[in-house]
């Protein structure tokens, strides 16, 4: 069983950055990937950002890529997401997932366990 637990979302004006974190509990943590997926209100639950493993593979959504950056601790049980340059679109219900798999997936499905979110609002 892994539990995680986000934090590190809030309001913030356009251009402005923030850390999202999302601290895993489990022995499984560092020999899978994690993800990022974001909800935005009346939307479904889309892919951001994915990462193995290791750390050495990353995948991005095509509209966050080059702003956002997705990371990992291994030591630490923890992973990252630095949004750079965020902008109103951006703005939702950000949740860190877990898969059983080693590589990245950008498929919900993919991914077993899940965080309760943390809330990012960017205003224009």
């Amino acid at each position: 069983q892994v539990q995680l637990v986000e934090s590190g979302g809030g309001l913030v004006q356009a251009g402005d950055s923030l850390r999202l974190s999302c601290a895993a509990s489990g022995r499984t943590f560092s020999t899978t990937a994690m993800g990022w997926f974001r909800q935005a209100p009346g939307k479904e639950r889309e892919f951001v950002a994915s990462i193995s493993w290791s750390g050495s593979s990353t995948y991005y959504k095509d509209s966050v890529r080059g702003r956002f950056t997705i990371s990992r601790d291994n030591a630490k049980n923890t992973a990252y997401l630095q949004m750079n340059s965020l902008k109103p679109e951006d703005t939702a219900v950000y949740y860190c997932a877990s898969t059983l798999r080693m590589l990245t997936s950008t498929f919900r499905n993919d991914y077993k366990y899940w965080g309760q979110g943390t809330q990012v609002t960017v205003s224009s």
